[in-house]
């Protein structure tokens, strides 16, 4: 290929300049998935150790755009004679920056705490500087190749622009499905210095110091390398930091980040994006609440839907019920109703509950229904060993309930409502006047709902508008509280067709038709009877709003709790 000198001293290829144009293209095309990547990588670290999704998303890209901006305006004093040294090497240094940033921020937010915000907004910041001054530093390059700045600016964005979406597209389907969140960043940051050893390849002749950046890359790839090799070594010591009891699972699914851990006395939490979901010591006064308050009174038990409870231990308490023909069970995350079913300290405290059921992922809109199995349901006293094995069909469906429930044309007789908190946007929309209509077309017309609602007292205003949204959709709702030691007081809603209960009539059913099954741990009828009583006062609201898709009321409420506590 013939060369010359042009008068700033630059070599120039006579030949193949579209070669050279393709080359600048593909390294844009990479350089704009590796930069929303990082976007998406930093917002979900801070999700998932300070919660609040909606919050850290925005703010965090808000502020990488922004110093997008700054990046994009300093490097006007960049020198030009430096254009293909300094991408080259900014490539490099974000690659490296990018992928050990999240280790170190994980490790600041559970060593030194009170500085982590300091720690994770650098990287943030600096991040967003580099990528800002990627864009303008390849369209100086490429300008020595296409001249017309139309053309050289025309292809450098839209390069990028198509990175972007490639990106985005491979960060939401693919990266969780093998890496974590660590491992993600690692694997950017390799990327990122392929992407500059490509471009030395093919324009090394055009550098001042060619012979430096090749050493750097090295040295950079051989730390992300060991990263990535180490990544779940290199998380679970520094997620470590954030739980008081050793951690014995941790894993990211693309819905959610889920940890396990367990203390000497063998007690196992849960944890899902950092907020505790259960506590072994106690857990049966939850479960036992959430479904023994609406089964042991309802007449009519046989086909039962339980929304949310991936982790098996509400269908523990349903199968206590001989009289139960059919359970679908359906939870959005198939990592969550896997470790249900494999690992050993969920199968003994879920006793094995879906250990037996066929496990069916379908995307939204398709609804198809496990196979029958045989579960065992024992006897009592004497004949315990030898009762003969009822068959209950249960369907184990990993979809998102609100996609399930307007697909589904079934009805149910009791409905177990067992979401998280509503801490983000798409939860909120599991607690709307859309979903309780919804849900109200699913329930038998004597049938029940119970919905667990948050703490009364902690987040009276979350709790209360849970009861007005559900009776806004046509159902009559009465709200019951009781004491779970690991969350304080806590609060559910029963709720029937408006049409078929009063709220005496509902109150009435809680007290005088109680039948619980012998193989209870804790609940009694006293405590049902006595979880319709609260405090005076306690139910005082100061607003009557719902909550509605467009209009998610309850995220807010959660924030201004969650603000309270913290």
């Amino acid at each position: 290929m013939d060369q010359q000198k042009n008068e700033n001293g630059f070599i120039l290829f006579s030949h193949n300049p579209k070669i050279l144009v393709v080359v600048l293209g593909l390294s844009m095309l990479f350089v704009g998935m590796c930069g929303i990547s990082y976007e998406y990588t930093f917002s979900r670290l801070a999700s998932d150790i300070l919660g609040n999704s909606v919050k850290q998303w925005g703010i965090i890209i808000g502020l990488m755009m922004f110093f997008m901006g700054v990046g994009a305006d300093l490097q006007k004093y960049l020198p030009d004679r430096y254009n293909v040294d300094n991408f080259i090497f900014l490539e490099v240094l974000l690659g490296l920056l990018g992928g050990i940033g999240p280790s170190v921020t994980l490790y600041a937010f559970g060593n030194f705490h009170e500085h982590f915000i300091l720690v994770h907004y650098f990287f943030i910041c600096i991040i967003g500087l580099m990528i800002g001054l990627e864009i303008p530093l390849l369209t100086r390059v490429n300008e020595k190749t296409v001249p017309s700045l139309k053309h050289n600016l025309g292809h450098i964005l839209k390069m990028d622009y198509i990175g972007s979406f490639i990106g985005a597209l491979i960060w939401v389907f693919i990266l969780p499905r093998f890496f974590n969140v660590l491992e993600i960043s690692f694997f950017l940051g390799i990327i990122n210095v392929f992407v500059a050893l490509f471009t030395w390849l093919w324009f090394y002749r055009w550098m001042e110091h060619p012979c430096i950046i090749p050493v750097f890359a090295v040295l950079a790839l051989i730390i992300l390398t060991i990263g990535i090799i180490n990544g779940k070594k290199i998380t679970l010591t520094a997620e470590q930091k954030l739980y008081k009891d050793p951690i014995i699972h941790s894993s990211t699914s693309p819905y959610q980040h889920i940890v396990l851990t367990k203390n000497r006395a063998n007690d196992i939490y849960l944890y899902i994006n950092g907020h505790l979901q259960f506590a072994s010591p106690d857990e049966f006064i939850y479960h036992e609440f959430l479904v023994h308050t609406v089964m042991s009174v309802s007449p009519n038990k046989k086909r039962i839907l339980v929304l949310g409870g991936g982790d098996g231990m509400a269908v523990r308490e349903i199968l206590k019920y001989k009289d139960v023909e059919s359970i679908t069970l359906v939870d959005i995350d198939p990592a969550m109703t896997k470790l249900a079913i494999t690992l050993p300290e969920l199968l003994a405290l879920n006793q094995g509950s879906l250990s037996n059921a066929k496990v069916i992922t379908k995307k939204p809109k398709g609804i198809i229904k496990g196979e029958k199995v045989n579960l065992k349901q024992y006897g009592h006293g004497f004949f315990r060993r030898y009762k003969k094995t009822d068959d209950v069909a249960v369907h184990v469906i990993n979809i998102d309930a609100y996609n399930f429930v307007d697909s589904f044309s079934g009805i149910f007789d009791i409905i177990i409502i067992d979401f998280p908190d509503p801490n983000n946007l798409e939860l909120a929309k599991l607690y709307s006047l859309e979903f309780y209509s919804l849900m109200k077309n699913r329930l038998a017309f004597d049938g029940l709902i119970i919905q667990q609602s948050s703490s009364p007292a902690l987040a009276r205003e979350v709790f209360m508008i849970v009861g007005r949204t559900m009776n806004e959709a046509g159902l009559t709702a009465l709200p019951i509280h009781h004491l779970v030691p690991s969350f304080g007081d806590w609060g559910w809603w029963v709720a029937g067709h408006g049409d078929r209960f009063s709220k005496e009539g509902l109150k009435s059913r809680l007290i005088h038709h109680i039948k619980l099954p012998e193989n209870v741990v804790y609940i009694t009828e006293e405590l049902i009877t006595g979880s319709l009583n609260f405090g005076r006062n306690a139910l005082l609201s100061k607003n009557m709003d719902i909550n509605t898709i467009l209009d998610n009321r309850i995220f807010n409420y959660y924030l201004e709790a969650l603000n309270k506590i913290q």
